[in-house]
């Protein structure tokens, strides 16, 4: 399987709109973390986790052409779903079909009726809602998938277990439920925002603890604010086997 991490940023992104702190006026392309979302491919398969605002961006840099297959919703947030809409160009042969939570659904369907709801003219994305809750396993394709419930501070949100591979963001906390489905994984992606405390994200620190309590041999951390430091000082603080993601890095599992 092979990933691409299209974006590593918070809600923000960074460089942040007005801000001219070492990370967001760096020269370092690891340090331009558009927002985030990752991509799942295999030989019969694709998946898209999350469509945030920079999507259009993230295809165009990649030269996307091939078919998305499904696309894995984690929370309605805006800097996870705003580029839905661009998903038309991978929409028009079949519909493509959105996964997220009854919470997150009803949302989508208010802010996206003329594709969610009705298909009021031609050209809208041909999408359909798949509601799924926590614990629920399927496959697409040739992927396993399994639901995870996470907690972004008080509101519960999905996490997805890909494969071998485990896909978080946003998380303030994990259910002790949920770790079992987290058992032998070959790769963790996780968010951690940065190394102060927040009320509903994971510092960087407890993305490490999260990893070594699941034993994870390989880490990657995303969903990173400005305040997570220039990524070459603060990856070289990490622990081995765990490292700060940057966009459009590619990874085989």
């Amino acid at each position: 399987m092979k990933i691409t991490i299209l974006g590593t940023g918070t809600s923000t992104g960074v460089p942040q709109i007005g801000c001219q702190c070492a990370v967001c006026t760096s020269s370092d392309p690891r340090d331009r973390r558009l927002r985030c979302s990752a991509l799942f491919e295999t030989e019969k398969t694709t998946l898209l986790v999350d469509c945030g605002p920079d999507f259009r961006e993230q295809m165009l840099h990649i030269g996307m052409r091939k078919a998305i297959d499904a696309c894995l919703i984690t929370h309605e947030h805006y800097d996870h779903v705003g580029g839905i809409d661009d998903l038309r160009p991978f929409s028009y042969l079949k519909k493509l079909t959105l996964y997220a939570d009854s919470y997150s659904a009803r949302h989508l369907r208010e802010r996206l009726p003329y594709c969610l709801v009705r298909n009021v003219y031609p050209g809208v994305p041909q999408l359909q809602l798949e509601e799924v809750k926590p614990h629920d396993h399927f496959t697409l394709g040739d992927v396993e998938v399994t639901v995870l419930q996470v907690m972004h501070g008080q509101l519960p949100i999905l996490g997805y277990r890909i494969g071998d591979v485990g896909y978080i963001t946003d998380m303030k906390t994990m259910p002790e439920t949920e770790l079992e489905l987290l058992q032998d994984l070959k790769l963790l992606i996780v968010n951690g925002l940065r190394q102060e405390p927040h009320p509903t994200h994971q510092t960087i620190d407890e993305a490490i603890q999260l990893s070594r309590r699941l034993g994870s041999p390989t880490t990657y951390i995303i969903h990173m604010s400005h305040h997570a430091g220039l990524h070459a000082e603060t990856d070289a603080q990490l622990p081995e086997g765990i490292h700060l993601a940057w966009d459009f890095m590619t990874l085989e599992v």
